[in-house]
């Protein structure tokens, strides 16, 4: 495949993907107490299918540092392997929210109650936003060095990764998930997974629209910047 259709299709997965967490999120504040059992249907509904398109975006990236640089396939594999792995970590949650909400009898906040709520803390907090930042400075430093996207990507990249990395100490905080900076607060959560696909959207908005500016045939380039907008 040529790098002008991997950049083509990354940067529309990414599109999808990000779109449909955008709207995912949204959905966990529409009630002040417990959600009924369609609200937290839908929003779980919408997340797997979003992630699912993060695999294919994720894997997209991977192969477009490889295609920039060859010599790069360390960190290509640092990048993809930290989006798998927060996409799993996206998954456990929220099928424990959707198994609770189906098998309880009455409407719960699925966050905080039900059978193995507890168990969603570091998944949705600590783990998500270590892999998270794995993911972004890894990324940062592809894109700096092989200049494969506009420096904005790489720069903000490192700014999001540093905003990830000052919710690890909200371990050691309460599971109130109206707390802000709580284990499961909806800083730690919702706010982040807000500002994660906010930022991939524009960044696969820029892939997307860096394949018009590259060659259409096979490339194998070692070394070799591309200049994107």
């Amino acid at each position: 495949m040529s790098e002008a259709s991997v950049r083509r299709w990354t940067g529309l997965f990414g599109i999808i993907a990000s779109a449909l967490i955008v709207v995912q999120v949204p959905l966990y504040f529409l009630y002040a107490g417990a959600p009924p059992d369609w609200n937290i249907l839908t929003r779980t509904l919408i997340g797997i299918v979003g992630c699912i398109f993060y695999i294919l975006y994720f894997t997209g990236v991977r192969q477009l540092v490889q295609q920039v640089d060859r010599a790069s396939e360390w960190v290509a594999g640092v990048i993809q392997a930290a989006g798998l792995l927060w996409v799993a970590m996206v998954f456990v949650p929220q099928s424990m929210e959707a198994g609770a909400a189906i098998s309880v009898d009455h409407d719960i906040d699925t966050t905080r109650e039900g059978p193995y709520a507890a168990a969603q803390y570091l998944m949705q907090g600590l783990i998500s936003r270590l892999l998270m930042a794995l993911f972004l400075i890894a990324l940062g430093i592809a894109v700096l060095r092989l200049r494969l996207l506009p420096k904005w990507v790489g720069r903000s990249a490192f700014v999001l990764a540093a905003i990830n990395l000052a919710f690890v100490p909200a371990i050691y905080s309460n599971d109130d998930p109206s707390n802000f900076y709580a284990v499961q607060g909806w800083g730690t959560t919702a706010s982040m997974g807000m500002l994660w696909s906010l930022w991939t959207l524009a960044v696969a908005i820029s892939i997307f629209r860096s394949s018009r500016r590259v060659p259409t045939a096979p490339t194998a380039r070692t070394g070799v910047p591309v200049a994107a907008v």
